[in-house]
């Protein structure tokens, strides 16, 4: 199962944190000081796989890729593959890219509902649900629809909203 998804910039600033096990904010930003602890002191010619038992636990990993200025991090159990959950990652950023062409820190800062989205179609409650970046693109893709045509939806009718009190 996968325990969380982080994404942080290298100042160590979360853009991005979503916890799949029930723990208080004060534990998440615990969590999330020393993942970047970590992560920061790591050379950049070692391997992205760690074994983090005493910041999540028992039998927890940790997968992280660096893209630019941001750290993409699944920390997971045993019961997951490790490069499994580094291909996941890929997933993941091929999909941002291809909903931000190229994205960055700002797209996930700006658009965090759409970031929302294409994560939750690729992981939901631990879960691995899907694995094609095409798939979740299409996904994504007529959400953004319904949510257009809700948003074009007027409950009031055009009658009363025309009116003015003449």
């Amino acid at each position: 199962m996968i325990k969380a998804v982080l994404m942080m910039n290298t100042q160590g600033k979360p853009r991005l944190a979503k916890f799949y096990d029930f723990l208080p904010v004060e534990k998440q930003q615990e969590l999330i000081r020393g993942v970047f602890s970590v992560l920061c002191s790591r050379p950049e010619n070692v391997s992205n796989f760690l074994e983090i038992n005493s910041l999540f636990g028992p039998d927890s990993r940790l997968v992280y890729k660096h893209y630019a200025t941001l750290y993409v991090v699944l920390v997971f159990d045993g019961s997951e593959n490790e490069l499994a959950m580094l291909d996941l990652i890929q997933v993941l950023v091929e999909t941002l890219d291809k909903c931000f062409s190229n994205v960055c820190e700002l797209d996930i800062v700006f658009n965090y509902s759409k970031m929302h989205a294409v994560l939750d179609e690729i992981v939901f409650g631990g879960q691995v649900l899907e694995t094609s970046s095409a798939e979740v693109m299409k996904a994504v893709e007529e959400i953004s629809k319904l949510e257009a045509a809700s948003n074009s939806i007027s409950l009031v009718p055009k009658s009363v909203s025309g009116w003015r009190g003449r």
